[in-house]
Order: structure tokens, then C-alpha cells, then sequence
């Protein structure tokens, strides 16, 4: 059965608030700067199916209800701000009271085996609302729960661990270092990493100094756009809210292989498979839009700056250590320029994501009241095949299966369009031509695979 078809009834027990083992401090601790902006002010999903094997259970009989119920609660000592509650001050400053009040928990059983969801387990997942029950009320920002865990047991012996998480706490590599604190825990292990707060360090500075081209937090109302069209209804004609189509792309080693042919060979050995995709992915989305030739269009390719301070953000900070880089181009020159030229825009603006430009960041937060990035002619591009939740391991094995998959959401005819450019760009060739043409410069501005091109939210 195809999952897309796939109907099941989830049997959920009422949502409890599970507290840390033991007393935790009360107190305030402020989030960064680059935390509560408004771009990252919402709850984002993850999901993960774990099978029933023998082989790597650790014991036999265990509820994984229990288990990670227990893991969680023990592991809420080390990281116990996520326990606690954001609380909004002056110029919008959101702080974590930690109240010691816990996150939400849901114990569910499905009627169906891991077997039924079918070989690919990708987007749109099938009754995703039962998997992760939106408990009423505990949707906001503020004055709300920080996580909500819900592990669904199924027929096979598997299980479905399902989170959703409060993004300004966290992004990917902070969510995933918590969940391998609660799966170490689970497996009667201490954390191995130890969380660090630290969130001052990616405050602005006094005074504020925003010294880099930050294209992704442009005013939108001030976007070159067509003749005789306005901000507003170009994003309408972009992207329409009805008759939108949902599918998942995998790409495996050969189409990555054959998208990396197609480019110039100055960038085919400097370039990563995520700047590639990411601009094959952009390019083909624009030619499927059609907007107008000299619409303004954008891709933010989230890039992990931990690495790019000096010294490095420490081992341990679970805080947002991303920047939202963009890649710009007219529509006409992003359809009717070769692959290459995309991805030289790609690499040009992860490229200028540096030490300075995440402090320049922070200051145009304070400075503009932290604004959301910019949204009209955006796609929104993050990697989290390095993150790490393929490691999560809670004492079944692991979850998921290798590959990169990519969630596209479109309108109807835009999709079909779409999947054409896919599949002619993934076709291998022996006989490619090289795209030696001279490619203008794309200099960076001195100044974490998901994609929603329909909400355009930033990603773990």
C-alpha cells in the first residue's frame, strides 16, 4: 500500500507535562540575538521511525514509551531551560524563565506496522497531525511548552518518535545533541556532551554596528519588482495557496554526479553536493514559476557559522549558531544562464558568512527590531544530512534509511513542470558539453536537505 494512501487510527493517552528528575534553578537566562528573530519565532516538526530488531535492542520487553518517558525526564537536569517557559520583554528581548514546568509528552499506540508506510519513508507523511498531536494551547511562542514529544508505539514492535520544538531555542545541531543526551540517557548512559548556554555571545555589540549586505533581511517593499507589480501580489503570483502539490525527490550518487557534470569545471571540484542541489533545486523551481524575467528571486541557503567564529562556539552550545544567507537573481538570468551561474551564486553567499557577518547580524536585529528575512521571491534551502538525527540511537538501532530527500510543496501546474526540469537534470550523459563560458564574478557581500517553498520557514 502506497503511504500516501495509508489510514491508521492512533490511540493517544491524555499529554502529560514531563518535569526533571530532580530540582532545577529558577531563574532567567536570555536568548541570543540570533535566536529571537522573528524568522525563527515558530514551532518546527521532526520526525523518526525506529524498527523492532532483535539485533540491536538492548533488551527484550522494553516500552520505548517508558524508556525515553524516564530519559527524558533525567536528561531535563542537565538541559532544564527547555523545562522552562520564553518570556518576552522590552524591544521584543525573549528570556527562558526556567520554571521547572516540563515539557509536554504524549504516549500513543498505532494500528499499523512500519512496513505499511512504504520503502521510502519521505514526505508528506501520512496522518502526521496523529503522530504529532498538536495539543491545544501549547502552539505559541511565548508562555508555552518549549518541546512536545510524541513516541507512538505500532503493531511490528517499532516506533515513531515524533518532536516539535520552539526553533528560537534551538537549531538542528542543538536539537540533535539534546536528543542524544535523552538517547544516551535512555541507554543508561551519562550525556557525553554537556549543554553550554553561552547564548551572550552572539549579542550585539555596544553600540550596534551593522557592517555587512545582508540581502536575506531586505525590506520588502523595497524589492526591484516588474513594472506595474507590487511586493504583494508578485508573492501571489509565485506562489498561490490552492491547488498546491506535494512530493518528495530522492537524489542518489548518480544524479548528484550528473548535476555536478553540467557545471564548469573551475567550480566542480570546489563546490559541495549541497551547493549543487541547491541551485538545481532553485533554478528549476524559478522555470517552473514562470514569473516574469525580471522578477527578483532568491534562495537562503542556511550555513552553520559555529565554525566560523574564532575561537569556534564551544562544544556543548545548543543555542542558533545559523545565518540565512541569500543567493539573488533575476528570474531571466536565472532560467537562461547554465547551472554554473546558480551555483556560483550559491557558493559566493555561503560564502560570506563569517565571524563578522554573524556579529552584523545580531546589531541589524537590535537595531531593525529583529526582523523576519525576507520572503517574496524566496526558497529557503537547509542540509541536515550532516546534523546528525541518522545517529539518534535510544536503544532500538537507529532511524531512516541513507539518501538525501527533498520535500517540495507547489502549485499544481508548477509541479508537473517542475518534475520535468528534475528529471532532465538528473539524466546521465556521457556526452554533457562543459559550460566553459566566462561566468561573471559573484563576489560575496562583505558584509543547517529541507525546503518549504510554499510557507518559506527556516529549517533546522
Amino acid at each position: 500500500m502506497a503511504a500516501s494512501s495509508l489510514k491508521f487510527t492512533v490511540r493517544r493517552r491524555q499529554p502529560e507535562l514531563v518535569v526533571p528528575a530532580i530540582p532545577t534553578p529558577h531563574e532567567f537566562k536570555q536568548l541570543s540575538d540570533i535566536d529571537d528573530q522573528e524568522g525563527l519565532r515558530f514551532q518546527i516538526p521532526v520526525i523518526q521511525f525506529y524498527r523492532h530488531d532483535q539485533k540491536t535492542l538492548m533488551s527484550g520487553g522494553r516500552d520505548p514509551c517508558r524508556v525515553i518517558r524516564d530519559a527524558l525526564s533525567r536528561t531535563l537536569v542537565y538541559y532544564y531551560p527547555f523545562a522552562g517557559r520564553l518570556r518576552e520583554g522590552p524591544n521584543r528581548k525573549l528570556s527562558v524563565e526556567c520554571t521547572g514546568e516540563g515539557v509536554l509528552f504524549i504516549e500513543a499506540d498505532a494500528d499499523v506496522e512500519l512496513d505499511q508506510f512504504g520503502e521510502m519513508l519521505q514526505p508528506p507523511f501520512p496522518q502526521l497531525e496523529d503522530l504529532l498531536y498538536d495539543v491545544p494551547g501549547s502552539g505559541g511562542v511565548v508562555d508555552a511548552p518549549l518541546l512536545l514529544i510524541q513516541v507512538t508505539r505500532l503493531l511490528c514492535g517499532g516506533f515513531i518518535f515524533a518532536l516539535r520544538l520552539n526553533h528560537t531555542m534551538s537549531d538542528a545541531a542543538g536539537l540533535v545533541q539534546f536528543m542524544n543526551a535523552v538517547a544516551e540517557t535512555a541507554r543508561n548512559r551519562d550525556p557525553s556532551v554537556l549543554p553550554v548556554w553561552e547564548r551572550e555571545r552572539l549579542n550585539a555589540r555596544t553600540p550596534p554596528r551593522v557592517s555587512c549586505v545582508h540581502r536575506e533581511y531586505e525590506d520588502q517593499r523595497q524589492h526591484h519588482q516588474p513594472e506595474g507589480t507590487t511586493s504583494s501580489s508578485a508573492a501571489l503570483n509565485l506562489i498561490p495557496l490552492d491547488d498546491m502539490a506535494h512530493r518528495s525527490f530522492f537524489f542518489g550518487r548518480e544524479h548528484m554526479a550528473s548535476m555536478r557534470s553540467r557545471i564548469p569545471p573551475h567550480l566542480r571540484n570546489s563546490c559541495s553536493a549541497f551547493d549543487i542541489l541547491t541551485a538545481s533545486l532553485w533554478r528549476c523551481r524559478t522555470i517552473a514559476l514562470s514569473p516574469h524575467p525580471d522578477q527578483e528571486m532568491r534562495v537562503i541557503c542556511i550555513t552553520d557559522a559555529r565554525s566560523r567564529f574564532h575561537p569556534p562556539l564551544p562544544k556543548g552550545y545548543y543555542g542558533n549558531g545559523f545565518a540565512f544567507p541569500a543567493a539573488v537573481s533575476t528570474a531571466g538570468r536565472l532560467c537562461g544562464r547554465p547551472l554554473g551561474y546558480a551555483v556560483g551564486l550559491v557558493k559566493a553567499a555561503k560564502g560570506a558568512v563569517t565571524e563578522e557577518y554573524m556579529r552584523s547580524v545580531s546589531d541589524l536585529m537590535v537595531v531593525k527590531g529583529r526582523p523576519h528575512f525576507t520572503v517574496v521571491g524566496t526558497y529557503l534551502v537547509s542540509d541536515l544530512t550532516r546534523a546528525g538525527f541518522m545517529e539518534v540511537d535510544f536503544g532500538w538501532g537507529k532511524p531512516g534509511e541513507k539518501g538525501i530527500v527533498v520535500p517540495v510543496c507547489l502549485p499544481g501546474p508548477a509541479m508537473e513542470r517542475f518534475v520535468a526540469e528534475i528529471e532532465s537534470l538528473m539524466k546521465t550523459s556521457n556526452n554533457i558539453e562543459e559550460e566553459e563560458e566566462e561566468e561573471e564574478e559573484e563576489k560575496p557581500s562583505n558584509g543547517s536537505l529541507y525546503s518549504d517553498p510554499q510557507l518559506i520557514r527556516s529549517a533546522l
